[in-house]
């Protein structure tokens, strides 16, 4: 053996590591009926792989696939209370479980995934809060919540925990644009306090 063999070994062994994660360009369809969906150097076949997890206390938007964990948004709310949306004009991001209903970009800050809510799990809440008194009885429940951007100059709410939504989940432009590039109608999302 030459003095070059082991540098040529390892030349070849970085060589076949960065060529593992560059990402096919292999257009085949999968056997079935469902898509194929490429993430960097994750391929799923099959279903919608997402679900997200919010964590109001955390200030955190948690993206999770059938691998696990995948990517962390910092995001903001609408009120500081942070607790369960009750009705309509109280600003509060509501606690639950939902489904992205709709991609779409929203003229003033860009890509939005509308949410499902009301949905029959917040209508039931709302109508027991209601029957106890604790809401007006000519309260209105409200609805058009989603996970958006702020405006691309107004990243900094997010940097420094600044609610602003009246309701909603806000990530900064670039995040939100991120996110909205790979999350696909039907992804279940869970809000928690």
């Amino acid at each position: 053996m030459t003095n070059r063999t082991p540098f040529i070994l390892s030349a070849i062994v970085i060589s076949l590591f960065f060529v593992s994660f560059i990402p096919s360009k292999n257009n085949d369809k999968a056997t079935s009926s469902t898509a194929l969906f490429e993430t960097g150097s994750r391929k799923i076949v099959g279903g919608n792989p997402y679900y997200i997890i919010i964590s109001k206390k955390d200030y955190e938007l948690k993206v999770y696939d059938d691998q696990g964990w995948y990517a962390t948004y910092p995001c903001v709310f609408g009120s500081d209370d942070l607790r369960d949306k009750y009705m309509e004009g109280d600003k509060r991001t509501p606690d639950g479980k939902f489904k992205v209903l709709l991609k779409k970009i929203n003229p003033k800050w860009g890509f939005e995934l509308l949410l499902d809510y009301p949905n029959e799990q917040s209508i039931e809440k709302f109508k027991e809060r209601k029957a106890k008194g604790i809401i007006p009885r000519n309260a209105r429940i409200g609805g058009g919540i989603a996970i958006h951007a702020t405006r691309p100059s107004e990243e900094w709410t997010v940097d420094y925990y600044q609610n602003w939504t009246d309701g909603c989940i806000s990530l900064k432009y670039t995040e939100a644009k991120d996110l909205y590039s790979y999350i696909p109608v039907g992804t279940p999302v869970t809000i928690v306090e």
